[in-house]
Formats: C-alpha cells, sequence, structure tokens
C-alpha cells in the first residue's frame, strides 16, 4: 500500500481523537511501559490462584496482580472504601493524566468527562461482603448488621467512575459503560465520541475489573470457559492453537486521556495515537455462543474502517480478542477473512490475552493500550503458547516473538457475551491525513 495518501477520517470530520496519556496495571511489570515490556517479551503471567483456596475449583489458574495500594498513594481511607476494581482504575487514571502532561489542577472541571467500563463491577467486595454477612454461606438469612457501610457503593458499578471522577476533579459528562467483555473498547468509544460532539475537552476513559474471585471462577467453571489445566499454570491459555482449552481469568486497568488533535498540540502534548473509528453490533443470536462465520465481527471491522475512511489493506496490525476457546478463535479467524479479504492473510494478529489473561471488562481498554503501544514503537507483540496450529485458524498469529514492522494503523476488535461484537481502528499521528 502507499503510505499516507488515504482519505480523512471518520464521519467526515477528517481528524481523529488524540490518545495523549496511558495508564495501565496488569499483571507483571507495572504501568504502561512494564505492560508493553511484559506482553512484547511473550511471557504469560499465570500462575496458581493466589488471592483465596481454589482447590475445589475446576479451573485454578489466574493472572493475577501483585498490588499493594499503599505502593500506588492511595490513602487509607480510599483503600477501605474503595473495592479492587476502583482502586486500578485510580491509579491508571492518574499515570495517564501524568504521561499526557496534565495535572488535576490543570483541567477545567465542567469540560472534563469521564467514561469507565467494566463487566463485572465490584465483585471482590461485593463476594467479600455476602461471605461476611452470611457467615461463609452458612446463614439463610442474612446478618446486614455485619456488612461494610461502603457497600451500596459496591452494587452501584457508576461508584467506579465517579471515584474517578472525584480524583481527577472532573465535573463534565460521567458514565459507566458495561457490555460484558467489550466494556473497555466501548467506554474508549465513548469518550471518543464526548470529544467528537465537543461535550467534553478532556476525557477519562477506559475500563476496569478485578474479577479473580470465588464467585466469578465459578460462574466460569460451570461453563467451561476457562482453561482445566492446572498443573502447568504458564501454558493454559493458547489462542489460535490446536490444543487450546479456554481462557485464564484476569484483572487490571487501563487509562487514556482523549482530547482533540489540535488543542492537544497546542498545549505541547505528544500525541501517541488518534482514533480513527468504531463500530458495534450485537448478534442477537445466544447468550454466549458465537455464529462460526463471524458475520457480525465482520459488519463491525467494515463499519469502523468506513467511519475511518480506511481501506482494508491499510491495516497493519490487528489485535485480536484471542481468548483461547475454540468457538471464538474460529469466529473472529472467519471475522477477519470475510471483512479483509485476501487482506487478512498478509496482516499480522496477535493475542495478548496469552500473556495477561482475560479481565473481562477492562481487556479491551488493555487491548487498545497495547495497540497504541504498538503504533509508537513499531513493534508487534506476539502470540505467547502458540506451537500447535490449527488448520482452521490459519492465519498469521505472530507466534513466540514480536515482531518489528511499520504500524500506522491497527485494528483491535472484542467479542462479549451478549452476542456484542466491537472493532476500533487507530491510526498513527499525522498519517492516513485527507
Amino acid at each position: 500500500m502507499t503510505r499516507g495518501t488515504g482519505r480523512g477520517t471518520g464521519r467526515g470530520t477528517g481528524r481523529g481523537v488524540a490518545i495523549t496519556g496511558i495508564g495501565v496495571l496488569t499483571p507483571g511489570a507495572p504501568g504502561a511501559r512494564g505492560f508493553w515490556e511484559t506482553v512484547t517479551g511473550g511471557r504469560p503471567t499465570f500462575r496458581t490462584i493466589t488471592a483465596f483456596d481454589p482447590a475445589r475449583f475446576r479451573s485454578r489458574v489466574a493472572a493475577e496482580i501483585d498490588f499493594d495500594p499503599g505502593d500506588h498513594g492511595l490513602t487509607l481511607r480510599q483503600r477501605r472504601r474503595m473495592d479492587r476494581a476502583a482502586q486500578f482504575a485510580i491509579v491508571t487514571a492518574r499515570e495517564a493524566l501524568a504521561a499526557s502532561g496534565l495535572a488535576p489542577g490543570d483541567l477545567d472541571p465542567a469540560r472534563t468527562g469521564v467514561s469507565v467500563g467494566s463487566a463485572v463491577g465490584c465483585t471482590v467486595s461485593l463476594d467479600r461482603e455476602y461471605s461476611i454477612v452470611s457467615d461463609g454461606g452458612r446463614l439463610p438469612v442474612v446478618d446486614p448488621g455485619y456488612a461494610s457501610r461502603h457497600l451500596p457503593d459496591y452494587f452501584v458499578p457508576a461508584s467506579l467512575a465517579r471515584e474517578v471522577a472525584w480524583d481527577a476533579g472532573a465535573e463534565g459528562p460521567v458514565c459507566v459503560v458495561s457490555t460484558g467483555c467489550t466494556s473497555g473498547l466501548d467506554a474508549v468509544a465513548h469518550g471518543m465520541e464526548l470529544i467528537r460532539e465537543g461535550s467534553a475537552d478532556i476525557v477519562l476513559a477506559g475500563a476496569t475489573d478485578a474479577p479473580i474471585s470465588p464467585i466469578t471462577v465459578a460462574c466460569f467453571d460451570a461453563i467451561k470457559a476457562t482453561s482445566p489445566d492446572n498443573d502447568d499454570p504458564v501454558r493454559a491459555c493458547r489462542p489460535f492453537d490446536a490444543t487450546r482449552s479456554g481462557f485464564v481469568l484476569g484483572e487490571g486497568s487501563a487509562m487514556f486521556v482523549l482530547e482533540e488533535p489540535g488543542a492537544a498540540l497546542a498545549r505541547g502534548a505528544r500525541v501517541i495515537a488518534e482514533i480513527r473509528g468504531f463500530a458495534s453490533r450485537c448478534n442477537a443470536y445466544h447468550m454466549t455462543g458465537l455464529r462460526p462465520d463471524g458475520a457480525e465481527m465482520a459488519v463491525a471491522i467494515e463499519a469502523a474502517l468506513d467511519q475511518a475512511r480506511i481501506p482494508v489493506e491499510g491495516v497493519d496490525y490487528i489485535n485480536a480478542h484471542g481468548s483461547g476457546t475454540k468457538q471464538n478463535d474460529r469466529h473472529e479467524t472467519a471475522a477477519f477473512k470475510r471483512a479483509l479479504g485476501d487482506h487478512a492473510r498478509r496482516v499480522p494478529v496477535s493475542s495478548i490475552k496469552s500473556v495477561v489473561g482475560h479481565s473481562l471488562g477492562a481487556i479491551g481498554a488493555i487491548e487498545v493500550a497495547a495497540s497504541a503501544l504498538a503504533i509508537e514503537h513499531d513493534v508487534v507483540p506476539p502470540t505467547a503458547n502458540l506451537r500447535h496450529r490449527d488448520p482452521e485458524c490459519d492465519l498469521d498469529y505472530v507466534p513466540g516473538t514480536a515482531r518489528e514492522l511499520r504500524v500506522d494503523t491497527v485494528l483491535t476488535v472484542g467479542s462479549g457475551f451478549g452476542g456484542f461484537q466491537s472493532a476500533m481502528v487507530l491510526g498513527a499521528p499525522g498519517r492516513w491525513r485527507s
């Protein structure tokens, strides 16, 4: 393809929305830099669950974060009040703001928005509080006298966005987006729209989830979606591999500073990448099942590329959903072929879930971070643990080792229970201009 000669970006705007700050918290080394080193190194972060005794569960491995909130500047009161997922969001939002060259005092409160995605909200705290009020599940009638005074906050996912808004001093549009495993992508897209429509000048957008708890593990055990390969945790998640057996539950958060590119450059900010297009579809088919032809994801991909005004040949890298379940890997492989045609066989595809696990609603935002950093560094992260070729998964999945490659445009996709299919297009700043 010819670089830098594409048409303008989505909806006739002639521009994207700038990402000027990234904050990430995932298993492995902390921060956006540590995250990038972890995923490009292709070193899975899986281990036997330590958050609770997993002995009675089918799947006993997870991608856990070694997280001490005190090390990240959270006060004792914040630690008492906030669920683990909220703590993650605060830490990553602060990192994103600092990376963008902004401090809370620099923001116009009324022109600053927040969009946070989460699939399961304050699961860790809810699970803990139920265990307390029910005396470990032994009481048929619970005793509310033992409940935390913060329990109402744990029931309301909006508390996650509220905490980020309070911490940053944001008084503009604030919301939570909860669309299952596409929550992160969809929340970033909502932030993009707030900038595009002029409702905010700065948006803190991203997602957070801390689902590693008995109730979540039990739910995925019931449908056999998670890997039962407990004897070899490091290899438990093998996206696109013929021997794959399910995903590994993870946890984490990624937050971004989004703003209009011209305004960002005017204040001297560094634009890491631009969000050029987004689309979401629902298959209206099955709660957990996917049609094998990938039609709905393909439609979302086509719509996102159309909004970005980028031809299929302009896609340099696909950051896949790549959960490691048989139906998902085949579904999105079919979707890439359907949407991109022959180019699907030429473009590298990889799954970072093979390294940091599947953090449910958070992972879509974490994958946006990987996509933006791939553009910044011109490096495609690998798919770990891919050793045995599946004839139905026959694309270039970048097995084992990161690949240096000029990356101007990234397509990142997500697939969620309920039939949600989302696709986002990110581009290098200053390229693919009209």
